[in-house]
Formats: structure tokens, C-alpha cells, sequence
């Protein structure tokens, strides 16, 4: 089959996108930004063809190949807004059904919310949404729905993982006591892999979750348990939801704007209808506790095919993170710096390709942590996002409070854009040039300000540059595990 993935960089689609080219179907990848998507490894197959388009483009109707067999919507991003994002899924998928209406398709699948409360937050409420534009497609509309997904890079797993290993003591929300059905990664694509061209699915609307119902506090003791953690929490009635989003936002890895959705969604049961599809695709739905334990396997092994946190908050934007990748010499301050590393490039550019998360900045790591919790106050990223993986980088990827633009491990460069609040723009790249004779490292901060407020901002930083850089560039040069 040809089949139109949207979503593809995304947490599910960038998984989904390698069980579909297993099977052998020929897949049409539906990208905004063609530099963010993999070229290696499994993602260089001949059967990939990549589409760079931005579903809130209206102009965009030409492009699609009109002998699709199958379309998975995936398109969703609660940590984009807090306000508009409702408005911005329903023109999404509007301009979606206009240019699926002129292809051969013969099925739609989307992957939304469980959506059973009648009153709903906002971000189920968009779910449900988006659910009455795409079945007014010609097409007709396979719907799965699903509560907190629990896996690897997973939002909901990343965030719990964070209370669970930094607070031995919990003073929370009363919506911990609020109940939801949680479903393991594995079964959600064992689902959308599933009902691909079966006829039976064909505008019907499944709920699928695990065997568990459990509470948001069960779920975090369970998980505990996983770890071999003890842990108290102790849940209090007067903590307003914007004062939950900020306890989420501070103590974990997510935005403001995402701890603003979920908390707002959180203080809803989202517990599924049965039905009968598990059984009939031959599915066998995982426990939580089995859940974690095998993203936990993925995450020992290095295995983490995709996070949340990869996946850019700038998707309805109108700006393009890939503008920022061509690195501007003019109205700059420019730090580079350089040295000589004699016969070891191979340890150097491991070294490079493992900066940040657990590895760190190889100087001064107390100065980045102090960094990272001023731009959490200022309403930042901060330093807690970490990386999918320690050993591997690719474009789009997170590390820390940097995005990767460029990840060329064969020519030896490696180019950061800094997601930080700054008054101003900055990169930071790496690599290696060799003469023949010699191999030198090349180490280059640049920052272009924005107003005097930018430039009394270099300035008010330029001391600890000499100590930072210099001392970050020697030890990456020197760093031996």
C-alpha cells in the first residue's frame, strides 16, 4: 500500500513510520521542515518519500500524491499555546480534508483523545474536534483513542519519570486522585499497524487502553515501585491549576505551556468504552507496570527511537527553525576558539556527539545548571529536557536548552540553536578540520542580539566566556571515559 503519514517527526509517527516500511508498504512522509527528518540508517529506504508541507498552508494543494491508498492523521501539539491551539488543529485538518479529498484514498486513520466526560478540557475538547472535521473527508475514518501513553520519550512517561526519581516526598494536586486508563507505546502501534485496511474499522471510532484504571497517584506509586523507589505523596485541596502548572513546570522537563494543557486535562477521567478490537487484531493490551518496564529496557539499551521533547513546540508557528541553520557573521558577537588534537579526531568528535544530558558540558557544569534554572524562572526550557540518547544525535534533535540544526558526524560538525529565553539569538557549533597533517577543533559561539537589552547582555556574560569555552574546548578535546 502507499500510505500518507503525517506527523512523521513526531513521537508517534517517527515509530510508526519504521513498522510500516517493515511491512512494506511505500510511505509518503509529510514533513514541515525536510532537514529535520532522518536520512540514515533505516530512515534512508528507497520506499520513503518525503513531502515537505505545512498543513496551515492553504496554497498547499498540488503536492500530494493523488494514488494514496491509506492517511494517518497525527497532527498534535498541546505545548504550543495555551490559548489558540484549538483554532490551529481544526484549520490543520480542515486544509488536511481538502487535499486528502483529491487523492485515491480509501481510509483515514486518526489517533485522538478518549473524549467520554461531558465537560471537557480544552485539549480533549480539540481532539473531538479535529475527529467531526476529518469525517466530513470523502474518505472514511478509522478513529483510536487513547488516554496517557506510557513509553520511552513519551511526555506523560518523561514527566512522571521526573517526580518519581527527584521528589521523595510529593505535596500535589487533588487531581492526582483523578482516575485515567494508561496504554503502553507498544499496544498503541500494534493498533494503528493493525487496522490499516481492514474493511470492519471503516468510520468506526475505537477506545483502546491497557487493563489497568488507575489513578494519576497509583501510577506514580507503581512506577516507584519499578524503580525500587519508596515515595510519599500527600495530595492537598487548595493548589490552584495555575499553581499545578507551575509545580509541573518547575519540578520536571515540560514547558509552562504544555503543564498548562495537561493539568487542565488531568482534572478529567479519561477511562475508555470497551469493544472488542484488541481481540479481533489478535492484541494483547500490556499492564502500566509492564508498560514501564519495558521503556525502561529501551531507555538501558539505548534504544530510544523518539521523545516529546524532539518533537519542536514551533509546529503551528510561523517562524521555521531551519532558517536559523545558514549561521549569520554580520551584527555578531563571535566567540571561536581553536585547538590542536593530534591523532585523536575519532575520541574528540565521540566526545562532541555526546555533550550534555548526563555527560554535561565538560566545564563549569554548576555555571549551566545556574543557566538553565534562570531560564526556567524566565519561562524557558531549562536544562532538564536531557537528550533521547546518550551516544546518538540527529537534526531536530533536543540537548538540554539546545535544538540540533546540524549533525554531521561525516564531515565533523555538529551546529546547536539555543531554545533558551535570550534577548537574541545564539548557536554553538563544533568540528574538525584536518589538513592531512593535523586535526584542529573549532569551537564557535555566536550570538546576534536583539536591541541594547541583547548587547548588555553579551557584555554581562563575557567574563565567564574565557573560563566556560576555553575550558569547555580543552576538555572535550581531552575527556577520556
Amino acid at each position: 500500500m502507499k500510505v500518507l503519514l503525517t506527523g512523521t517527526t513526531g513521537y508517534i509517527g517517527k515509530r510508526l513510520l519504521l513498522l510500516l516500511l517493515d511491512q512494506g508498504h511505500e510511505v509518503v512522509c509529510c514533513v514541515r521542515d525536510e532537514q529535520r527528518f532522518p536520512k540514515t540508517g533505516k530512515y534512508s529506504n528507497p520506499r520513503i518519500q518525503l513531502l515537505e508541507i505545512d498543513f496551515l498552508d492553504e496554497n498547499a494543494s498540488d503536492i500530494v500524491p493523488k494514488d494514496i491508498d491509506a492517511a494517518y492523521y497525527l497532527i498534535h501539539s498541546m505545548s504550543a499555546s495555551t490559548s489558540d491551539f484549538e483554532s490551529l488543529e481544526a484549520d490543520s485538518a480542515k486544509n488536511f480534508v481538502q487535499l486528502i479529498n483529491q487523492t485515491q484514498c480509501k481510509q483515514i486513520i486518526y489517533f485522538g483523545g478518549i473524549v467520554n466526560e461531558e465537560d471537557l478540557s480544552k485539549h480533549l475538547r480539540s481532539r473531538k474536534n479535529v475527529e467531526m472535521v476529518l469525517r466530513e473527508a470523502k474518505a472514511p475514518v478509522t478513529v483510536l483513542k487513547a488516554g496517557i501513553v506510557v513509553g520511552s520519550g513519551s511526555a506523560s512517561f518523561e514527566i512522571i519519570r521526573d517526580l518519581v526519581e527527584k521528589l521523595p516526598v510529593m505535596i500535589t494536586p487533588k487531581w492526582l486522585n483523578t482516575k485515567c486508563q494508561p496504554i503502553g507505546i507498544r499496544n498503541v502501534l500494534e493498533f494503528l499497524i493493525g487496522v490499516l485496511g481492514k474493511e470492519f474499522t471503516l468510520n468506526k471510532s475505537y477506545d483502546i487502553g491497557g487493563p489497568d484504571v488507575l489513578t494519576y497517584k497509583q501510577m506514580l506509586l507503581q512506577f516507584a515501585q519499578v524503580r525500587g523507589l519508596n515515595r510519599y505523596i500527600m495530595i492537598v485541596p487548595v493548589m490552584t491549576p495555575k499553581l499545578s502548572s507551575y509545580w509541573l513546570y518547575f519540578v520536571t522537563a515540560t514547558s509552562f505551556k504544555l503543564a498548562a494543557n495537561l493539568v487542565d486535562s488531568m482534572k478529567i477521567e479519561v477511562i475508555g468504552k470497551p469493544n472488542d478490537l484488541a481481540e479481533k487484531l489478535g492484541i494483547v493490551p500490556l499492564s502500566y507496570i509492564e508498560s514501564v518496564r519495558l521503556a525502561f529496557q529501551r531507555i538501558e539499551q539505548n534504544n530510544v527511537v523518539s521523545s516529546w521533547k524532539d518533537a519542536l513546540a514551533s509546529s503551528f508557528a510561523d517562524n521555521t527553525l531551519y532558517d536559523h541553520i545558514n549561521v549569520p557573521q554580520h551584527g555578531c558577537f563571535i566567540d571561536s576558539r581553536s585547538m590542536l588534537i593530534g591523532s585523536s579526531q575519532a575520541e574528540v568528535l565521540e566526545n562532541i556527539w555526546r555533550i550534555g544530558g548526563e555527560r554535561g558540558w565538560y566545564y563549569g557544569n554548576w555555571l549551566w545548571n545556574i543557566r538553565g534554572f534562570m531560564d526556567k524562572l524566565f519561562g524557558g526550557v531549562g536544562l532538564r529536557r536531557g537528550r533521547r540518547s546518550p551516544t546518538e544525535l540527529i537534526g531536530g534533535d533536543s540537548v538540554d536548552f539546545w535544538r540540533v540544526l546540524v549533525a554531521d558526524k561525516a564531515n565533523s560538525r555538529l551546529l546547536l540553536y539555543a531554545e533558551m529565553k535570550l534577548p537574541g539569538e545564539a548557536w554553538l557549533e563544533f568540528k574538525i578540520e584536518s589538513n592531512g597533517t593535523e586535526n584542529r577543533l573549532i569551537q564557535t559561539a555566536t550570538f546576534r542580539p536583539k536591541g541594547l537589552l541583547g548587547r548588555l547582555y553579551w557584555y554581562s556574560v563575557l567574563p565567564f566566556h574565557f573560563f566556560v569555552f576555553e575550558g569547555m574546548m580543552k576538555n572535550i578535546a581531552r575527556y577520556r571515559a
